[in-house]
């Protein structure tokens, strides 16, 4: 019974998430731009919660507090002060000159705006290639974060299948029927609904634990001494910053993040909302992340199989089962927020950089809508092919559900993180050749692949590909040789005729 309440519970507040989508759909226009950007209308509290909601996925409830519960808490320095002050500084040297190139040219993706800048159709399909390419294993995160989670919530009642198809389905209907908008209006109700919901977990458990936080750190001195000393054997400067960089870089460039930065109402708007980001994230990483950190102190080792999180774990020990389902509830509108946006971001990325300038370059509004709405259900339903049969190989293995996706996770943040820098050069230095960028995003590429994917190759006993050199991780190495690359070559190429130095200066300021 307890077990079917949960799931109720879960569908339930799915069902109220597409009520908002259905609403949402009677004002959406059937053009790209409003089913896109919901036609740059967005206010502070709209903009803040989508990215806000966007953000926080799978790897911030489940791969945050397995870490913080493996390795110590210093991981809310890495994902909460870190990435809170870094991306919103990129949000500001990235996303408002977006804004205003977006306000002045009507650009919808990151790769109009550099085509358009470099003249070349084939940098708009590159550039949607890779973020296409990356987008897809961060989707599979999700999924495989919902599936995982009501195996957890459960006890394996409800199989990790029926829980990534049960998210996937709902998200793919309101995302067809209602798009940016309904996304955001969701998100804003999301982002509302997790935050309460974290913080009220947190103080569930420490009234539940008798004598409290004393307990817990009883409990932690008990079975690992030195937990809560900063500067852990795992946590090294160089791991957390690389870490922090390469998630706040990659976050700048993921796509349904990077399409918010056109999708403000008015200057103000983008403004505000960047300088309450790193209140807003730290409010929900600080109770996510000790939660994680308290169950080490809780002996509840015993009770976490291979393919589970910590995080249901601990609601379902300290917390009756309906209050468990509702903050896991709150964990699932996290993952459905973010997936729901990557689809949008995807499809328009496909259809707006790939399809419309390689394929058919007449294509109406209403054709390019309508194609817009079918890649949504086909990219989810690929990715769900895909994290049902990681699931079934075994690929969990001995780990925690929130380890895979802190690794999956990562990855992609890296891989989404070789884009920023080229970018940030093209919009700041008017001698940016299209060769220069062209050569700077393909070589960090294919480097960072290289390191990550090629089988293990030694010399002499030493792994070629190592995970890090001198303890930097080798995304950072990638990110500086694409900049160098980008900068070098600018300055032995000549731009082409097709090019305008001018578009990103000429007549337009970020102060």
């Amino acid at each position: 019974m307890t077990a079917t309440l949960q799931i109720g519970i879960i569908v339930a507040y799915l069902f109220i998430a597409l009520g908002v989508g259905l609403v949402a759909y009677r004002v959406t226009e059937r053009t790209a731009e409003d089913f896109y950007l919901a036609s740059r209308t967005f206010g502070t509290v709209v903009l803040l919660f989508t990215v806000f909601a966007t953000l926080l996925s799978a790897f911030t409830f489940f791969g945050g507090p397995d870490t913080a519960y493996a390795f110590g808490p210093e991981w809310i320095l890495v994902m909460g002060l870190m990435d809170g002050v870094i991306f919103a500084l990129l949000w500001y040297l990235v996303g408002y000159k977006q804004w205003l190139l977006g306000q002045r040219h009507g650009y919808l993706t990151l790769g109009e705006m550099l085509g358009d800048r470099f003249g070349s159709r084939g940098l708009r399909a590159l550039v949607a290639g890779i973020s296409l390419f990356w987008l897809f294993p961060y989707i599979m995160l999700q999924q495989i974060g919902a599936g995982g989670a009501l195996i957890s919530l459960t006890d394996g009642a409800v199989p990790f299948w029926f829980g990534a198809t049960l998210i996937t389905v709902f998200m793919v209907i309101y995302v067809v029927l209602a798009g940016m908008r309904g996304i955001a209006w969701t998100d804003t109700l999301q982002g509302a609904f997790m935050l309460v919901m974290v913080w009220a977990a947190l103080l569930w458990v420490l009234a539940s634990v008798d004598g409290g936080i004393s307990t817990i750190n009883a409990g932690l001195e008990t079975d690992a001494p030195g937990f809560l000393a900063l500067g852990g054997e795992w946590y090294t400067p160089q791991r957390m910053l690389t870490f922090a960089i390469s998630i706040a870089f990659g976050v700048a460039m993921f796509p349904q993040v990077n399409q918010r930065f056109f999708a403000a109402a008015s200057e103000t708007v983008l403004k505000r909302s960047f300088a309450l980001w790193p209140i807003l994230v730290v409010l929900l990483f600080v109770p996510a992340f000790l939660l994680g950190t308290w169950a080490r102190g809780l002996g509840l080792e015993a009770d976490i199989a291979a393919g589970q999180s910590i995080l249901p774990v601990v609601l379902n020990e300290f917390a009756p089962g309906w209050f468990a389902a509702l903050v896991i509830a709150g964990a699932v509108a996290a993952m459905m927020s973010s997936s729901d946006s990557m689809l949008l971001s995807g499809s328009s990325y496909f259809t707006r950089d790939i399809y419309r300038p390689i394929i058919d370059s007449s294509i109406s509004q209403n054709r390019e809508d309508l194609l817009g709405r079918i890649g949504v259900a086909v990219f989810a339903f690929l990715a769900l092919g895909a994290s049902i049969w990681v699931e079934e190989i075994g690929a969990f293995g001995a780990d925690t559900v929130g380890s895979l996706l802190v690794d999956i996770g990562d990855l992609a943040f890296g891989g989404f993180a070789q884009l920023a820098l080229p970018v940030l050069v093209a919009l700041y230095w008017r001698q940016t050749t299209r060769q220069g960028i062209v050569t700077g995003l393909l070589v960090s590429q294919i480097g960072y692949l290289g390191f990550n994917l090629l089988p293990e190759v030694t010399i002499g006993g030493v792994s070629l590909f190592r995970a890090t050199y001198f303890g930097w991780g080798i995304s950072i190495y990638c990110m500086l040789l694409g900049l160098l690359l980008t900068i070098g070559v600018s300055y032995l190429t000549v731009q082409s005729p097709e090019e305008d130095s001018e578009l990103y200066f000429d007549g337009l300021s970020a102060d």
